[in-house]
């Protein structure tokens, strides 16, 4: 048995990296290949195409590498066609996924999809797309599952896979020890998004954030890279006051920081789950910005917030996006010991939410497996 695995951004490679090690322990002999991160490698999926090179954000950043995203895309339809997999999941990334989905459907592949497209927020026309491309929806918020069913698209809720996978390895005074941090000073955690090009457009905004904070008497500041970004690309590219660099260690730095400022997107959940204090943020290129806007219909921005049902953690994007409101944030949510405990209390809830009995990737696997009625050979 053969299946096509796919993701296209860091977060969908860990979550799909955790559906094939399940799917492994259900189907033994299966083989796994597509467009994987470092961590469906781990898993063994062989990466045809790496979820690295697909890596971009915006709408307009986009145009000037569809070239290289089109060859890629076209290397792995080719590899489904020579290859002819018994099923294909597909992970997030919808601009991407939504048009393989196409031709896997052309091929007689049977398509899950894992992580819903947002379209309750943009681009509702999607929802027909999917009805006609995906055989099943597995999605990762409470509400999705009633959302999709009620327009016809057959989904089950899973539960969130960072509930299984955010939580800190090591204890705080062994984590402070590793960094050569002191334990005894607050320690702030940097977040400025898992993309490259999305860090370059936050990582003034953040310098000058810590910048201001150093002057309140923060001292410590720790900078998570992602598997997509590394290390040494944000030791080439940082100029604000000294900080904390680190591989691949985001949970531990989130996890033991007094506060974090992160990038809007799947670390805001990362976080919330974490329980760790945070204030998020986010810029685009102004034009996709101004598309952006026209187009998304949401109260609030942050996925945090949309699931609490109000907001419980402050939103600064594009042109609030500055030095002095992150920092100003920071420093109450520091400062201010009330403050800080209700937001403890209001992501508590929320972290509650998106818990299901078995682990997220677990569940998906058994939906792959029931749904697609996979046995072993």
């Amino acid at each position: 048995m053969r299946i096509l695995v796919s993701a296209g951004e860091a977060s969908g490679d860990r979550y799909a990296a955790g559906v094939v090690s399940a799917l492994r322990r259900a189907l033994p002999d299966a083989s796994y290949f597509g467009c994987g991160g470092p961590r469906m490698r781990e898993a063994g999926v062989e990466a045809i195409v790496r979820t690295e090179d697909l890596s971009v954000v915006g709408l307009f950043e986009v145009l000037r590498h569809i070239p290289r995203i089109h060859g890629l895309y076209r290397k792995l339809v080719d590899a489904a066609a020579r290859l002819r997999p018994d099923l294909a999941i597909l992970t997030d990334a919808p601009d991407f996924h939504l048009r393989l989905a196409s031709r896997l459907r052309d091929m007689g592949v049977p398509v899950a999809y894992y992580v819903a497209p947002q379209v309750w927020a943009w681009r509702r026309r999607r929802i027909g797309q999917i009805r006609r491309l995906v055989d099943h929806l597995l999605v990762i918020f409470p509400f999705e599952e009633e959302f999709f069913r009620r327009r016809g698209v057959e989904a089950s809720f899973v539960g969130h896979p960072l509930s299984e996978l955010a939580g800190i390895s090591v204890d705080r005074d062994a984590f402070f020890a590793a960094q050569t941090l002191n334990p005894d000073d607050e320690l702030v955690a940097l977040l400025p998004g898992s993309r490259k090009g999305e860090s370059l457009r936050h990582l003034p905004a953040l310098e000058d954030a810590a910048s201001r904070l150093v002057a309140e008497g923060v001292r410590q500041f720790v900078l998570p890279a992602s598997a997509t970004t590394g290390k040494t690309f944000f030791e080439a590219h940082w100029k604000g006051p000294p900080v904390r660099i680190v591989d691949r260690n985001a949970q531990n730095c989130v996890g033991h920081a007094d506060v974090a400022l992160v990038a809007s997107g799947s670390a805001t959940v990362e976080a919330a789950i974490l329980g760790t204090p945070m204030v998020t943020f986010y810029k685009l290129a102004w034009p996709s910005y101004c598309v952006a806007r026209m187009l998304v219909d949401v109260p609030h921005y942050s996925m945090v917030n949309l699931l609490a049902g109000k907001k419980v953690i402050r939103e600064y994007i594009q042109h609030e996006c500055t030095g002095t409101k992150l920092a100003g944030e920071a420093i109450r949510l520091l400062r201010r010991e009330a403050d800080r405990c209700r937001m403890i209390q209001d992501l508590a809830r929320v972290r509650a939410l998106l818990r299901t009995e078995a682990p997220a990737s677990e569940r998906a696997a058994q939906e792959v497996v029931d749904r697609f009625k996979l046995v072993q050979a």
